[in-house]
């Protein structure tokens, strides 16, 4: 296999395990929706990019501590 299917491979795996953790990511975020026709500040958007990039890493280590049990 080529280093660059090696790679694209792996990206694809990456954004599989993504798309898989998103529902769970999204409900430890615990991130209310936004109300309709009212859009969120830069400010806002940062704060919950943080909350779900952490989501993300808590839901990920979750999955792999069960599944190694």
């Amino acid at each position: 296999m080529s280093e660059q299917a090696s790679a694209q491979n792996d990206q694809q795996r990456r954004y599989r395990e993504f798309m898989d953790l998103l529902p769970l990511t999204l409900a430890l975020a615990g991130l209310p929706p936004s109300e309709v026709g009212r859009y969120y500040t830069e400010q806002q958007i940062e704060t919950r990019l943080f909350a779900v990039r952490h989501a993300y890493k808590a839901g990920r280590g979750l999955v792999k501590e069960i599944i190694t049990k």
